[in-house]
């Protein structure tokens, strides 16, 4: 990798990987796939930028000429990105009013702006809906000549078998904790405690350390969700169906919040402000670890949630759009996965492996209630909820079933 400027951290495999590509000759279509807010976009940025780089190829990218300055500040003319859109985050086929696949594709149809290469970056790739994958796979099958298609996906699995298939896999994983902070230092976005503290609650994710950083008052929700669950644990059952539809409008709240730290951050970098850098992870809820898994709630757990309905409290008249509470349910269970996590660390005898050092007291205040079995069952619950907001499940559904089932 020696000479390549590359501004991607902490993914030696992934980068040397990319290395490789430049050497021998980068195919067509690549998928970086993994957590979000690892560094994908980052690294295919950095790939963009070799391909576009006017230096000698060994050296490529050098971040030094104006190809790669143009990448840098995101107004490239032969750089095509694509991102999701609207209220509930999708890359769509494409229309009058919504940028999409089939405006990517007519751009990737022109010749290139300055003669060389053109590269299409697409962020949270399994975002496309359907309509939109199928069109974007018929680019794939017979790609334009000179372009490299770059997808950024953090569940592949959503991605179409076909679309997989056509594109040469590269996976990021969590960074470790010395590079984040690093990371955070290096933007001048908090001295070396903060950035110890945004590294921790990232869990290897740059891009929502960063997010975290650049809005202070995310950190301050999210301390505010996770004492509030600790505190949810030991209350009666419609104290515990009230408190979580409130708590996820709190948690959106955090959404917002971390949406605006990236906008900030896309500000101060000359660029448009993209998608968010990474709402609390719901971790497994996107693997599909059990193949039989169920998209919505069991028959039992269902007819629970009626029932109690009646001892819950009404739901407020503002009527939330349905994406919002979906977007707050999702980052609620990804908080309250980081809360179990922490008590199992405790539970375990390993605080040292505590992620948010500031609840340390409410987590100790907190363990001779459970133990590592009953963690570990709440954990595949979430993980379950999860996958059933990925879904179309009702999120309100979703967390009575929690508020019911859960006992950690």
């Amino acid at each position: 990798m020696a000479g390549r400027a590359f501004r991607t951290r902490g993914q030696a495999t992934a980068t040397a990987a990319v290395g490789a590509m430049l050497t021998h000759g980068v195919p067509h279509a690549v998928l970086l796939a993994g957590p979000r807010g690892v560094g994908k976009t980052t690294l295919a940025l950095d790939l963009a930028a070799a391909l576009l780089c006017r230096a000698d190829p060994i050296e490529r990218p050098c971040r030094a000429c104006r190809a790669c300055r143009a990448v840098d500040h995101g107004n490239h003319p032969d750089l095509h990105r694509l991102a999701p859109v609207g209220a509930g985050q999708v890359i769509p086929i494409g229309g009058r009013d919504e940028r999409g696949v089939r405006d990517l594709v007519a751009e990737l149809a022109l010749l290139p702006v300055e003669g060389g290469a053109r590269v299409a970056i697409v962020e949270a790739a399994h975002r496309m809906t359907e309509d939109a994958q199928s069109a974007f796979l018929k680019t794939l099958e017979e790609p334009p000549r000179g372009a490299t298609l770059i997808l950024c996906a953090d569940d592949e699995e959503r991605l179409l078998p076909t679309i997989r298939s056509r594109t040469a896999r590269i996976r990021l994983g969590p960074v470790p904790r010395s590079d984040v902070e690093a990371i955070v230092l290096e933007r001048g976005l908090g001295d070396a405690a903060e950035a110890a503290r945004f590294a921790r609650l990232a869990s290897g994710r740059p891009g929502l350390a960063l997010a975290y950083a650049a809005a202070p008052e995310a950190a301050v929700i999210r301390g505010e969700i996770a004492r509030a669950i600790l505190d949810l644990r030991s209350s009666s059952r419609t104290a515990r169906l009230a408190g979580l539809r409130d708590l996820s409008g709190r948690a959106w709240e955090l959404v917002r919040a971390l949406d605006a730290g990236t906008a900030r951050l896309a500000v101060a970098d000359g660029l448009e402000a993209g998608p968010a850098a990474g709402a609390p992870s719901v971790g497994a809820a996107s693997k599909r670890r059990a193949a039989g898994r169920r998209s919505a709630p069991s028959a039992p757990d269902a007819e629970v949630a009626e029932e109690a309905s009646d001892d819950a409290t009404p739901a407020t008249s503002v009527r939330i759009p349905a994406a919002e509470r979906r977007a707050g349910a999702l980052a609620l269970v990804g908080v309250w996965r980081d809360v179990l996590r922490d008590l199992a660390a405790l539970v375990g005898g390993e605080p040292r492996l505590v992620r948010d050092t500031s609840l340390l007291d409410d987590l100790e205040a907190s363990i001779g209630r459970c133990d590592e079995a009953s963690i570990g069952r709440a954990l595949e619950r979430l993980d379950v909820a999860g996958e059933q907001l990925e879904g179309n499940v009702s999120p309100e559904l979703v967390l009575d079933v929690l508020a019911l089932r859960v006992a950690a």
